[in-house]
């Protein structure tokens, strides 16, 4: 199982800008797509964005596109998620999540978790 670990998060004003980082280590031998989801208070988790292994292939939430952007490292065990004019609505829990393929992450299909960091948006 992959050990994910985030950060990145905290508090910024709308049309602000924070970039979150995901690293992955434990059993890193295989490949496997990275991604992240959020959770507001009260509300489901919900998909944000992934990317393949390779970097060649990634998905966006319609809520986010355009304005968030995933990338990978070289290394290929750290994910970043770039957020660009954030709104209120974007106040969440990001949690990191790694799966298969970004297709298997994009439907939910995790193996491994990460604990999650705020991301608080003021109006």
């Amino acid at each position: 199982q992959v050990l994910l670990v985030e950060a990145g998060g905290g508090l910024v004003q709308a049309g602000g800008s924070l970039r979150l980082s995901c690293t992955a280590s434990g059993h890193t031998f295989s490949t496997y797509a990275m991604g992240w989801f959020r959770q507001a208070p009260g509300k489901e988790r919900d998909f944000v964005a992934v990317i393949s292994w390779s970097g060649e292939i990634t998905y966006y939430a319609d809520s986010v596109k355009g304005r968030f952007t995933i990338s990978r490292g070289i290394a290929k065990n750290t994910v970043y998620l770039q957020m660009n004019s954030l709104k209120p609505e974007d106040t969440a829990v990001y949690f990191c999540a790694a799966g298969s393929s970004a297709r298997t992450v994009q439907s939910g299909g995790i193996t491994s978790w990460g604990q999650g960091t705020q991301v608080t948006v003021s109006s």
